[in-house]
């Protein structure tokens, strides 16, 4: 299994409790966002494109698959000895169930003046989101964990793991059916300037001491190739 980070803090009652609502809040946000994309119907991301091909392939909801991918993302984390943090087990069981409350909140074939305009509104809250959950400093999701790991051990550049992946993402997705279009593109474009501006927005500063903890040192890395790689994708 990926190596679990130890879960030790020297930062103070009010930073921490910052820390673990803005991981909450960020994650939930993360699940909303997804779903004001989906019911944009304009097409979405592009592991978004995967789930949806899987739904349409087997009938499970939206947000079990979402999870499930994301454990078998983290299965791949074991041969490149990414390291687990505690933020990245709650992303991979909450994003999912926050994106089914949404779905759920969000009803389908909406007009379309109104799908267009939760298109831009679910890439700002996604965008949002990342900043929130990354600032917490509790470790990548398993997608980006996947991503950056791969980035260590290749030597490659992160813009090009990066783009690999979701283009094999796409594809598969695409392939089993999922929605490719605007939106895709869109997200494409649109996530990486975004997310440049909300990840170090939300950032929590934190003591010396609590920023160097061998426990934690690896996240706010993440957190630096995450926005790299969002703004050259």
């Amino acid at each position: 299994m990926p190596r679990p980070a130890r879960f030790t803090s020297a930062d103070s009652t009010p930073v921490l409790v910052r820390r673990f609502v803005q991981l909450f809040v960020g994650l939930f946000l993360y699940g909303m966002g997804i779903a004001l994309i989906v019911r944009g119907e304009l097409g979405v991301a592009p592991w978004d494109v995967l789930t949806q091909g899987i739904a349409k392939q087997t009938g499970l909801q939206f947000g079990l698959i979402t999870v499930i991918t994301s454990g078998f993302v983290l299965l791949l984390w074991i041969p490149i000895r990414q390291r687990l943090g505690f933020g990245t087990v709650m992303n991979a069981l909450l994003v999912g169930p926050s994106a089914d409350i949404g779905l759920w909140l969000i009803p389908p074939g909406l007009d379309l003046w109104v799908r267009v305009l939760l298109l831009p509104a679910g890439i700002v809250v996604l965008a949002v989101a990342t900043g929130l959950y990354i600032g917490a400093h509790f470790g990548p999701g398993p997608r980006d964990g996947l991503m950056t790991g791969l980035h260590r051990v290749t030597g490659w550049k992160i813009w090009i793991v990066r783009t690999g992946i979701e283009l094999v993402v796409l594809a598969a997705g695409w392939l089993l059916g999922g929605n490719v279009g605007l939106g895709t593109v869109a997200f494409a474009v649109l996530i990486g300037p975004l997310c440049g501006v909300t990840i170090p927005m939300f950032a929590i500063k934190r003591t010396p001491l609590a920023a160097g903890d061998p426990a934690l040192v690896a996240p706010t890395a993440v957190a630096a190739d995450a926005a790299s790689a969002r703004s050259t994708t």
